[in-house]
């Protein structure tokens, strides 16, 4: 069922922006004949833009969706800058499989896109049985990092690592504690400090992040949850993380739903359409036998990125230690995602600007405030 358009106002969150910040908001106006390059491309170019291709771009092969330089004190014309996207992720492989398409089209259309992974991913697990080898878990933690690598220039983004160690995912009944010296039970404000300096270094308009449940139940990216949301109330105040920068107040705070039943049911029908055997089916089945409690988010926003899908895939592929070709992740075909849900989808939890629901954009209401 389509979302009932709804104004969302430019205070929506608990606090204003704190005094001695760095206001990005400004009056300027959009300027004409720069829309996105998604809504020009057909044939799916934006999958033939392989790992050769992947890497950062001069600003000069963009239309950038801003307005034109102003001028500084001096009276030098300053050059747009453009839109400032960061995603924050608790593992290397959270972002090849979360939000991935979304921000390799924005990179393409000349957007800054940062990922900050707030931890290794040293006590994940192999998960792919071509890669289960002595030799393989004796150097995860190395091979973690070189996926990355990998997955960051397909998808065209920059990437950190905050430094902080994976927590493992505790099994059992009952479950182990939590290994000492891990993220999960580090202090709110020591862990979210690195990110607050990166907030207030790379300045983004947008952050992405888990929501309240982490997504899963993996006590890392519940804790990540927690971190983004500190550093996206915490950066504008200059009394707060004191030595970790400059003062900047993002303007958007949105939630990943990339797993929701909607879009399940919807490639499970495509398929089924198509004469082909679901995936989803057993899944489905699954989930009502264990009386599944995790919430729904509600969506606000359906960003279009069907162009993008197979560079997602290239990335997430790139992460051989924790992505088996043949699992559940390749199940369905991408013609069939593109046809049946050509997003990936959001939920606005914090705004500082007008903007209208549902959205098709990220950046709604942040285009056409901020100066660029």
């Amino acid at each position: 069922m389509p979302l009932e358009p709804m104004r969302v106002s430019g205070d929506w969150r608990a606090t204003g922006t704190a005094a001695g910040t760095t206001d990005p908001i400004a009056a300027c106006s959009r300027a004409p004949g720069t829309g996105p390059l998604y809504a020009a491309n057909e044939g799916n170019q934006g999958d033939r833009l392989s790992a050769e291709t992947a890497g950062p771009q001069r600003a000069g092969d963009y239309p950038r969706s801003c307005a034109p330089g102003v001028a500084d004190g001096a009276g030098a014309a300053q050059g747009p800058e453009p839109l400032r996207l960061m995603a924050v992720h608790a593992h290397p492989d959270d972002e090849s499989s979360k939000g991935a398409a979304t921000m390799a089209r924005y990179v393409r259309e000349g957007a800054e896109v940062l990922v900050c992974t707030l931890t290794g991913g040293e006590r994940g697990d192999v998960l792919n049985p071509a890669m289960d080898r002595p030799e393989v878990r004796a150097n995860l933690p190395r091979l973690r990092q070189e996926e990355m690598a990998r997955a960051r220039e397909i998808l065209g983004v920059d990437q950190r690592f905050l430094g902080f160690i994976d927590s493992g995912l505790p099994e059992g009944d009952p479950k182990p504690p939590l290994p000492e010296g891990c993220f999960a039970l580090t202090s709110l404000a020591e862990a979210a400090q690195p990110l607050v300096r990166e907030v207030r270094e790379f300045r983004p308009h947008v952050m992405l992040a888990y929501d309240e449940s982490g997504g899963y139940p993996h006590p890392d990216h519940v804790m990540s949850h927690k971190v983004a949301v500190e550093a996206f109330e915490a950066a504008a105040d200059p009394d707060r993380y004191a030595g970790a920068g400059e003062p900047w107040q993002p303007l958007k705070l949105y939630y990943f739903a990339s797993f929701h039943r909607g879009k399940f049911t919807a490639l499970h029908e495509e398929m089924l359409r198509r004469g082909l055997e679901s995936p989803y089916g057993k899944m489905f089945e699954q989930r009502a036998a264990n009386d599944d409690p995790r919430p729904q988010l509600e969506i606000t926003t359906r960003v279009p990125c069907r162009d993008f899908f197979g560079i997602r895939d290239e990335a997430l592929l790139a992460h051989a230690t924790q992505i088996d070709p043949e699992s559940f992740w390749f199940a369905c075909p991408l013609d069939v995602q593109r046809a049946a849900w050509p997003t990936e989808d959001y939920h606005l939890a914090r705004s500082l600007v007008d903007t209208e629901l549902p959205e098709d954009d990220l950046f709604d209401g942040v285009r056409e405030r901020v100066c660029l």
